[in-house]
């Protein structure tokens, strides 16, 4: 008798991803279900969506993560993976979560007693996999009950909140975003003002130190402690950039602090 396991929905948010989500939805075809949650695409997705036989639904743009809760929420099965239109799963990947989700189907306690699980992602920048550094491992809950964890709320770098403790799975996520270096700096500029306009909504304060040292500390942390140097020259863009985001998070809080009424 062949070993059965959890059924399992893939939730994937789009926006004309025409261009990425075939590689994604290909990936993903060991799923019981795709579910694709689009916010207004006027390119193919709808139908390359429906060609892979994932059901379709049109929703407003509600943020990152309500967006992302939304599709959760959508799925029919309570073992939810989440995956972006630009990200693929490994043959390993797909082995772990597939070996995971039959444990807990045949065993008769809660297996491991997680209800999420994180792994491994392998961003690819300048036409290299990072193995190393801010790149590698770009660790992502990702796998979850949906009974016992949601997205949050977060406007940007929103993630997934887990009641009970998580378990880690082999195998990568690849992250290929296909963008060039300048629609990646547009939106790292967008990024970083959701990301200090967060961090004041939450009482944090910024302060010429952390605009000077922030982005030192994380050169310090990431190019040297995890050798992203071993990355060439994509992993010192890699850093480069991350530092001057750092630094023009902390910046533009300062902006925000100086000109707010006293």
């Amino acid at each position: 008798m062949p070993a059965t396991r959890q059924p399992l929905s893939v939730a994937i948010i789009t926006l004309n991803a025409a261009s990425q989500l075939e590689a994604c939805l290909q990936s993903a075809r060991f799923a019981d279900e795709i579910v694709v949650v689009d916010s207004g695409s006027t390119d193919v997705t709808q139908s390359l969506a429906e060609r892979f036989g994932a059901r379709f639904i049109q929703q407003d743009w509600l943020g990152f993560g309500p967006q992302k809760q939304f599709a959760v929420e959508a799925a029919s099965h309570d073992w939810v993976l989440c995956l972006d239109a630009d990200e693929r799963v490994t043959p390993a990947l797909q082995t772990a979560i597939e070996s995971t989700l039959e444990i807990r189907q045949n065993s008769a306690s809660t297996a491991d007693g997680f209800h999420a699980y994180r792994f491994p992602r392998c961003n690819r920048f300048l036409g290299r996999y990072l193995k190393h550094g801010e790149g590698y491992p770009d660790w992502s809950l990702r796998l979850f009950d949906r009974r016992h964890a949601r997205w949050s709320d977060d406007a940007v770098h929103e993630k997934v909140v887990c009641d009970g403790p998580t378990g880690t799975l082999t195998g990568d996520l690849l992250h290929d975003s296909a963008e060039s270096l300048s629609s990646y700096l547009t939106k790292q500029n967008r990024y970083t003002s959701l990301a200090a306009d967060m961090a004041l909504a939450a009482g944090k304060r910024s302060s010429l130190s952390r605009v000077a040292l922030s982005p030192l500390v994380r050169f310090i942390k990431f190019y040297i402690v995890r050798q992203g140097f071993r990355d060439g020259l994509p992993g010192f863009v890699h850093i480069a950039i991350g530092c001057f985001n750092s630094m023009i998070k902390y910046a533009k809080m300062l902006e925000r602090q100086n000109a707010a009424p006293r």
